[in-house]
C-alpha cells in the first residue's frame, strides 16, 4: 500500500469528470491525470528513483508538474519542490543538501543543474535533469510519453516521508522539513471535512505549487474530494473575475483579496454563487476581512498554518470568523500558548510561544537531529516559534514571531498590537513595526508605513502615545512606496531590520 497515493488518488483513478481546467480553457480529466502520474512514476523508476530518494523539482506551474509530485510520491520517492524565484546559486544549497536522484528544472537551467547534481560525488554518477517549461513542453513530458499508463505503486507506509519542504530561511540556513504520508494524508482529510469541500466544488487556484498551501493544501484536498481545479499559472486580477463565476471556491493570500477589492468589477453580483473563500500564508487585516464582508456578503475564512505542519487552525466554515484571529485548533490537533522562557504553560488571554501536536506535525528536519530535537518539546509538542494567545473560547490570535519581538528597556513590545493601531490611522494602508539598535534602550521601536497620504512622523506618534504605553511608543517612522515581501506575501521584516538597522544613528536614505 502506497499510504498517501492510495488514499489520495486511487478512488478518482477511473472517473472521466475534470479535474483541472487549464488556461486555455481546455480541461483534463481524473482519468488522464492519473496515467499521467503512472506515467511519470514509471519514469522516475527507470531513472533509479529508488524508496526514499529525492526528486527536486523547480518548475513552472503546469499541470504535468502536479503529476511530477504525485508520481514522485508513486515511485516510492520523496518530493522536493524549490521556489521558481531562486538562482542557481541559491538553488545549490538545496540540491546539495536534499541530494536528489533526478532533478526536474527549466530548460535554460538545465546546464546548471547537471554541473549541480554531478558536484554531489561519485556514489549516484547516473543521477539525472530533466526539463519542464512554461507550455508544459521538455524532456520530461517527452520521456513520461514513452511509458506505460499503468504503474503498480511503491508500498509505502503512513510514517514513510512523502515531501521534504525547506523554510523560508529569513533567519540563517533554510531547513527540510520532512512531512510523512499520513502528516500530508490527515491535515488534506480534516480540511476536507471542516471546509465541507466536494465533487461540485470548483476551486481557483491561483497559488504557486511550491509552497504549503498551494500543493498540500489546495491541490490535496481537490484530489481528495474529487472536485475540479481552474488551474491559474500566477494571480491575474483580471483572469480571476474572469474565472471566478465559474468557481464556488477561492484559496489565496491576503494580496489577492486586496486586489480584488481594489477592483470595482469585485461586487457581491460576481460571487453570488461562491461558497468559500480561504486566506493564509500571511496575516489577513481586520480591515480587509470587514471590506470582504461588506462587498460580497461573504467571509473570507483565516486559517494558520506552517511549513512543519500544513494547517494547525482555522475559523468555521460554519459559525463566527473573527477578524484579526486564525480560528480554532482543527479536528485532532492540539494548540497551547506556553511562556517564551520558562515554558509554563498559559492560561487564556496571555500572550506566549504557539506550541501544536497532532498527525499533521512534521516528523524532523532533514540531515538536522539537533535542531528537531531543540524545536520539539519533552511532551512532543512542535515550538512554533510564533507567539499568540487563545482567546477564553479558544480562537487563536497571531501576535508575530519570536524573532520579532522587541525587547525596549527590559520590556517586551508585541509589534502586531502597534500595527493594529497605525493600520487604523488615515491614510495608512498597511505597517511594519520592527526594533532596531537603540543607543539607550537596547532597541527602539520603528515603524515603516505604506499608503496614499499617510499622516507625518510628529502626528503619528503622537497618535499612537495616547495609547500605547511608555516602552512601547514609536520613536521613528519611515514611509515607503511598499513593503518587501516574500513568494506568500509575507512582510520580510529581516529585510526592514537591516534597511534600518542604523535608524537612531544616521538619517535612512528611500
Amino acid at each position: 500500500m502506497n499510504h498517501l497515493i492510495d488514499q489520495l488518488l486511487t478512488p478518482h483513478a477511473d472517473r472521466d469528470s475534470v479535474f483541472l481546467i487549464l488556461p486555455d480553457d481546455t480541461t483534463v480529466d481524473y482519468r488522464r491525470f492519473t496515467q499521467r502520474v503512472n506515467q511519470v512514476a514509471g519514469l522516475l523508476a527507470s531513472l533509479g528513483v529508488e524508496p526514499g530518494e529525492r526528486v527536486a523539482a523547480q518548475t513552472p506551474k503546469v499541470w504535468t508538474a502536479l503529476a511530477l509530485y504525485l508520481g514522485t510520491i508513486k515511485a516510492g520517492g520523496v518530493f522536493v519542490p524549490l521556489n521558481t524565484d531562486y538562482t542557481l546559486d541559491e538553488a545549490r544549497y538545496f540540491v546539495e543538501n536534499a541530494e536528489p536522484q533526478v532533478a526536474v528544472c527549466q530548460p535554460d537551467d538545465a546546464e546548471g543543474f547537471t554541473a549541480l547534481l554531478k558536484s554531489l560525488g561519485s556514489s549516484r554518477v547516473d543521477r539525472r535533469v530533466l526539463t519542464l517549461n512554461s507550455a508544459g513542453e521538455g524532456s520530461l513530458p517527452d520521456a513520461a510519453d514513452k511509458c506505460p499508463t499503468c504503474y503498480e505503486s511503491v508500498p509505502r507506509s503512513p510514517q514513510d516521508v512523502a515531501a521534504i519542504l525547506y523554510t523560508s530561511g529569513t533567519t540563517g540556513r533554510s531547513k527540510g522539513a520532512m512531512l510523512t504520508h499520513d502528516n500530508l494524508w490527515s491535515n488534506a482529510k480534516v480540511l476536507k471535512d471542516c471546509w465541507q469541500f466536494t465533487q461540485q466544488d470548483v476551486l481557483l487556484h491561483a497559488l504557486p505549487i511550491f509552497h504549503t498551501h498551494g500543493l498540500f493544501v489546495a491541490t490535496n484536498v481537490l484530489v481528495l474530494s474529487g472536485g475540479s481545479m481552474i488551474f491559474m499559472p500566477r494571480f491575474r486580477v483580471d483572469e480571476a473575475i474572469r474565472q471566478l463565476p465559474k468557481s464556488t471556491s477561492m484559496m489565496g493570500v491576503p494580496t489577492f483579496y486586496t486586489r480584488l477589492l481594489a477592483d470595482s468589477r469585485f461586487d457581491q453580483d460576481l460571487v453570488r454563487h461562491m461558497r468559500i473563500f480561504v486566506s493564509g500564508s500571511a496575516p489577513l487585516l481586520a480591515e480587509t476581512h470587514r471590506t470582504f464582508r461588506q462587498r460580497t456578503g461573504h467571509q473570507i475564512v483565516e486559517r494558520y498554518g506552517l511549513t512543519e505542519t500544513g494547517m494547525n487552525t482555522s475559523n468555521p466554515y460554519q459559525g463566527e470568523c473573527r477578524a484579526g484571529m486564525v480560528g480554532l485548533a482543527l479536528p485532532g490537533i492540539e494548540v497551547r500558548i506556553a511562556a517564551v522562557d520558562s515554558g509554563e504553560i498559559l492560561s487564556p488571554d496571555n500572550i506566549g510561544s504557539i506550541q501544536v501536536r497532532g498527525p499533521n506535525v512534521f516528523s524532523g528536519y532533514w540531515r538536522m537531529p539537533e535542531k528537531t530535537s531543540e524545536d520539539f518539546t519533552k511532551d512532543g509538542f512542535f515550538v512554533t516559534g510564533d507567539l499568540g494567545r487563545l482567546s477564553e473560547d479558544l480562537y487563536l490570535t497571531i501576535v508575530g514571531r519570536n524573532k520579532d519581538l522587541i525587547i525596549s528597556g527590559g520590556y517586551n513590545v508585541y509589534p502586531k498590537e502597534v500595527e493594529l493601531l497605525l493600520d487604523c490611522l488615515p491614510g495608512v494602508d498597511e505597517s511594519a513595526v520592527i526594533g532596531v539598535p537603540h543607543p539607550d534602550f537596547g532597541e527602539g521601536v520603528i515603524a515603516v508605513l505604506t499608503g496614499t497620504a499617510p499622516p507625518d512622523e510628529e502626528t503619528v506618534i503622537a497618535a499612537m502615545s495616547e495609547h500605547l504605553a511608555r516602552f512601547k511608543q514609536l520613536k521613528r517612522i519611515f514611509y515607503r512606496s511598499e513593503l518587501p515581501r516574500n513568494s506568500m506575501g509575507k512582510v520580510q521584516k529581516n529585510r526592514l531590520r537591516k534597511w534600518y538597522k542604523d535608524a537612531f544613528l544616521t538619517e535612512i536614505a528611500e
